[in-house]
């Protein structure tokens, strides 16, 4: 099985961006989190991040022609707006996992709303790095049911 993490704009700062909101733990830690739970559910995930829209539209329009079997994203500040990932993401046939490492609906107003939610399996927030072990399980049992 095939999972690709999507990591969005500002991500690449993590472990130095609002330590109160995301921590201290970096990209590169998120990523060999992921690894692990991976090998110990006998799952391959790649991982993605970008700061400009247009390349992760095109990362989406790859795991489409890759035929990935589950994408996690975790779009930042593009989850609120950005109509282009989200037409993106619709062509996508496999079970898609929105995440975040903040409760997006105890933060501002603006980031209460996913234009992401009609399209995803289900959405997960709050829980810091484990919001992105949580969404890799969920994607993970999704593709399984789906069998």
């Amino acid at each position: 099985m095939k999972v690709l993490m999507l990591h969005g704009i500002n991500h690449n700062m993590f472990g130095k961006r609002d330590p109160v909101q995301y921590g201290t733990i970096t990209l590169a830690e998120i990523d060999a989190s992921l690894q692990a739970l991976g090998k110990e559910l006998g799952v391959e995930v790649e991982s993605f991040q970008t700061n400009a829209e247009g390349e992760m539209c095109e990362r989406i329009h790859q795991a489409f022609l890759d035929g990935v079997d589950a994408v996690l994203i975790n779009a930042g500040a593009w989850t609120h707006y950005s109509y282009g990932i989200r037409d993106a993401l619709a062509i996508l046939t496999c079970p898609i996992v929105e995440l975040h490492m903040s409760n997006i609906h105890a933060r501002e107003p603006f980031r209460h709303l996913s234009v992401f939610a009609e399209i995803v399996k289900g959405q997960i927030c709050g829980f810091g790095v484990d919001s992105y072990l949580l969404a890799l399980r969920a994607a993970v049992s999704a593709v399984q049911a789906a069998k």
